[in-house]
Parts: structure tokens; sequence; C-alpha cells
């Protein structure tokens, strides 16, 4: 994929940069790495300090598996 010059400009991306490459609603979105990631930890920088997310969805799926096979 060539990326015009004036997006990559815009972008501030240079030769060897990366991108992650995805698809929303049908359009192909183009991000760097950094912003993947600065994304990434906004949306957990609520999660508390020492806590697990890996086990708490491993409590959670265990606790639904348990209701459905009481029911």
């Amino acid at each position: 994929i060539v990326i015009p010059a004036a997006l990559r400009k815009e972008m501030k991306l240079k030769p060897g940069d990366d991108l992650v490459a995805r698809v929303e609603d049908g359009r192909l979105i183009l991000e760097t790495r950094d912003a993947v990631l600065r994304d990434i930890q906004r949306r957990f920088a609520a999660v508390a300090k020492g806590v697990s997310l890996v086990d708490e969805l491993i409590a959670q799926r265990r606790a639904e598996a348990a209701k459905e096979n009481q029911g």
C-alpha cells in the first residue's frame, strides 16, 4: 500500500515505521503502533494496581458456567 506523502507527513511517518491495520465498519484503519499502545494504555488506566484482569475473567466465566450447570 502506498500512503500519499501528505498523509505520511501528517502522521509523521518515517521509512520503516510499522502500521497496524484493521477493518472497522467496512473501512480500513491504519494506525501507528505507538497510537495503538497509547489507546490500550488509556483504556486500562483505570484498572487498580494488583488487579489481575485474567483472574477476574476466569472467575467470571466459571460463575457463568456454574449458573448454566444449575439451570
